[in-house]
């Protein structure tokens, strides 16, 4: 009898274990597979929580993070690190998702080893490798070795057509977070009609390329803000990295009303993504979800490689200007009827339904044939 093939998922950072957990769980409800979790440990505080809230538990842990580690550093750790985990596991193919040092490496290992590599989330780009740094030269670079790209959007599959990536080697599949999303909203409370402690805004701000001067702005922004609102709160889950750390409790420590806490486990963040009134983030996920649950979205980035949800008008790239975050900020609390044209529940990056399409693309390549439908 013909053992099962392997495929090796590998997770370095939070919002990979979110997106990868409806993967990795399709992948082992099959008949067919045997699936493997490499954990990097890239970010080995963030890392833990998701995968232990989702009950993954790593085949292998490579516990690769270091105390204020440069990129340098991680990326000649994780390359070799992860070309032994391969050598070890000998799996069919390897899966990554998003645009980390973790993801390059994997690709990178996975091609050196001359295995087939997919790539979760395939197709993101803005064309300025500045905006995000690193993330947008990794995802770049990481689509010339791919095998599979699991593209999550039309717009994403443009792209790489566009980089004369082989048709036949895109599949559309919608993005994995609204997987985890939807299902993970399920399991929460009903949310409260209303906040006797006023309207919430949820903050989050870690970007590297936003580090010193425009985190400084940010921070400004969100304090006249709360000084300017009586009936306002802000939430700010705190970054751990000492850049971002630092700098908030400078600028918005002891305010009655900014809270910054620790960060949050996914569950937590998801109910209060449906608690608040609307979010303020540099994140890549928090634009996907946020739209999802019907919250607007200012967007604290000068480029968006995720233009879906500002072309559906549920998001705004505002930058980090102060005064613009000021004004768009104050527009979506004084204006009602503005609020409604963007909190209108609108979701452009999937159904819910990404993994399973991921696991037939992978189930007909690597073992049963039969028929995949990949479309939206």
């Amino acid at each position: 009898m013909t053992a099962a093939p392997a495929i090796a998922c590998i997770v370095g950072t939070r919002p990979e274990a979110i997106k990868m957990a409806p993967v990795i769980r399709a992948l082992k409800a099959s008949c067919w597979a045997r699936c493997l979790v490499v954990a990097t440990g890239q970010h080995r505080d963030l890392l833990d929580g998701p995968l232990a809230g989702f009950g993954i538990v790593p085949d292998i842990d490579l516990d690769l993070m270091t105390e204020g580690q440069t990129l340098t550093d991680l990326t000649a750790r994780v390359i070799p690190a992860v070309a032994g985990a391969l050598a070890r596991i000998k799996p069919a193919a390897v899966l990554a998702q998003g645009d980390t040092a973790t993801v390059f490496a994997a690709a990178l290992a996975a091609f050196y080893a001359r295995l087939p590599f997919g790539h979760v989330e395939a197709g993101l780009r803005t064309y300025d490798l500045e905006q995000p740094f690193p993330e947008e030269a990794f995802r770049q670079m990481v689509a010339r070795i791919t095998h599979w790209h699991f593209a999550p959007t039309a717009g994403a599959a443009d792209n790489l057509r566009g980089e004369r990536i082989a048709a036949a080697a895109i599949h559309v599949t919608g993005n994995t977070s609204i997987d985890t999303l939807l299902s993970s909203a399920q399991q929460l409370p009903e949310a409260p009609v209303g906040d006797e402690r006023g309207r919430l805004i949820l903050l989050t701000a870690h970007r590297r390329e936003n580090f010193g001067a425009p985190l400084e702005r940010i921070f400004a922004a969100v304090r006249e803000l709360a000084d300017r609102y009586p009936d306002i709160r802000v939430l700010y889950p705190v970054h751990p990295n000492p850049a971002v750390r630092g700098t908030a409790g400078r600028l918005l420590g002891g305010h009655a009303r900014i809270e910054l806490c620790p960060p949050l486990d996914y569950f937590q963040f998801v109910a209060a993504m449906r608690n608040c009134h609307f979010v303020l983030t540099d994140s890549g996920g928090v634009q996907e979800e946020a739209p999802a649950l019907g919250k607007p979205v200012l967007v604290l980035r000068e480029q968006t490689e995720r233009p879906e949800a500002v072309a559906a008008g549920v998001a705004k790239v505002v930058g980090t200007s102060a005064e613009r975050i000021v004004e768009e900020s104050c527009r979506l609390l004084d204006d009602p009827a503005y609020y409604g044209s963007m909190a209108r529940g609108v979701s452009p990056y999937g159904d819910g339904q990404a993994a399973g399409r991921i696991e037939a693309v992978l189930r007909r390549d690597l073992c049963v044939p039969g028929p995949v439908n990949t479309a939206r």
